[in-house]
């Protein structure tokens, strides 16, 4: 079935955001009122953070996770399905790396939020989409992406309902003449269903291996929850170190090779070279970019030293603590 918007099933997909605007312009409504919220500051209790590339389905029935969320989304954009039944979320950190598995990655996404919905016996009731994130940047990967994910939220085969789309110049602010994004992160409380902009403390354990995969050619989409079994799992996956940072200098005809040469460059060199968007990045993208780098130097096969017997690496949540917590599962 087609995306359905105000209850009305829509042909086709808008060529362009400002048509979609324009024909429904509620959107720009809930979306003035999204954009004036201040960000909540979220701590690590209770929260289950998402990085890019990734997503998760958590079920109001969690006992460990209140929030889920995710942040950095600059031209990227966050995709909240929501049952309206049951109230299991899915949230999914999209950024336009693989635009042609966009279909197969949500339709897995949905037929998980099925499963556990049989598991909780409802069968009744539609899924909602909220679709967060990217703005008016100059090379147009938001308004690509945006576009990309309506059309493939659109070809699945089940009744999606567009409740909000506060993407590209509804989430923009001009600043001088440079464009930038309002929301950077967002927040749904698993609980409500409630959403708002976030920024978070604490995202949890692994973020350098996670982000790893951002550089080294790992393009697919990680389901990173169990939420039946209340369990963060990382991997198993391998990169290709070497492939996966070649850049081409514009002062060169030679590509430059290896971790060793990227962390040997100035901070605005990676900034200009590892963003989609460096002009508007938060100001911890070098530090955490090179946090990344030095994780793949140390760790250039994690097939071998992360994942040596191929399984994943799975955290709970501390009773008492809050904070995630290894374990052998």
């Amino acid at each position: 079935m087609p995306l359905i918007i105000n209850g009305l099933v829509i042909d086709e997909v808008p060529n362009d955001t400002n048509s979609l605007f324009d024909n429904y312009p509620h959107f720009k409504e809930s979306s003035a009122s999204l954009v004036s919220e201040a960000p909540k500051v979220i701590s690590s209790v209770a929260l289950l953070y998402v990085c890019q590339r990734e997503y998760a389905i958590v079920t109001p029935h969690d006992k460990n996770i209140s929030i889920v969320g995710t942040e950095d989304t600059t031209t990227c954009c966050t995709g909240v399905l929501r049952h309206s039944a049951s109230g299991v979320v899915c949230l999914a950190h999209f950024d336009g790396s693989d635009l042609q598995k966009l279909d197969k990655y949500i339709e897995t996404m949905i037929k998980k939020i099925e499963e556990v919905n049989i598991g909780l016996g409802l069968t009744d009731g539609h899924l909602e989409l909220h679709l967060i994130g990217g703005f008016n940047d100059s090379r147009r990967y938001s308004e690509d992406l945006v576009l990309q994910l309506l059309y493939a939220y659109h070809r699945q085969s089940v009744n999606i309902d567009l409740m909000t789309a506060c993407v590209c110049k509804l989430n923009n602010s001009l600043r001088g003449t440079t464009n930038w994004p309002v929301i950077y992160g967002i927040g749904v409380n698993v609980k409500t269903g409630q959403f708002f902009p976030a920024t978070f403390t604490d995202k949890g354990p692994d973020i350098p291996l996670r982000s790893a995969r951002l550089y080294t050619g790992c393009h697919e989409m990680l389901d990173i929850y169990d939420t039946n079994m209340s369990l963060l799992r990382i991997g198993p996956f391998n990169y290709r170190p070497m492939r996966g940072v070649d850049l081409w200098l514009s002062q060169s005809d030679e590509p430059m090779r290896g971790v060793d040469l990227w962390l040997s460059q100035s901070d605005e060199f990676i900034l200009q070279h590892l963003s989609t968007s460096p002009e508007v990045e938060p100001p911890g993208f070098v530090d955490d970019a090179k946090a990344t780098l030095k994780f793949i130097q140390q760790h250039p096969f994690p097939g071998v030293t992360i994942f040596p017997d191929n399984r994943p690496r799975y955290y709970r949540k501390d009773d008492l603590t809050g904070q995630w917590v290894p374990i052998c599962y």
